[in-house]
């Protein structure tokens, strides 16, 4: 971790070049404003480092593999989302499976989070 309990950016910019195949799939199509907003990858957030994160209307994103699913995954991701829920962070979860094989419908459910918010 990096000073005052920060994630260190240099670890942000090592897990964007080891990005998994459906982070990688992800990111080809919420890049570049696709969706009408800017989203960043692997973006450093208090302590954790967030897959996707949409800066102005604090949405983030995150593509759940395998370590989610163990006993110290689903502990780290609980506390990630109490931490995101106290700093008033929308969260929207998908499984690695949901990515790659259902693309169209995570996008539909992204994109309508996004004009939810939009209109918030």
């Amino acid at each position: 971790m990096g000073r005052k309990g920060r994630f260190d950016c240099s670890q942000a910019r090592s897990l964007r070049n080891s990005m998994t195949y459906a982070e990688k799939t992800l990111w080809s199509k919420i890049r570049s404003k696709l969706l009408g907003v800017k989203f960043r990858r692997q973006h450093p957030f208090g302590f954790y480092v967030l897959d996707f994160y949409c800066v102005p209307l604090k949405l983030a994103i995150e593509v759940d593999g395998d370590s989610h699913f163990t006993d110290e995954g689903r502990k780290h991701d609980s506390a990630r989302d109490e931490f995101l829920y106290l700093n008033d962070v929308k969260l929207l979860r998908f499984t690695n499976l949901e990515v790659i094989q259902h693309i169209d419908s995570v996008l539909e459910q992204i994109w309508d989070e996004v004009n939810h918010l939009l209109q918030s």
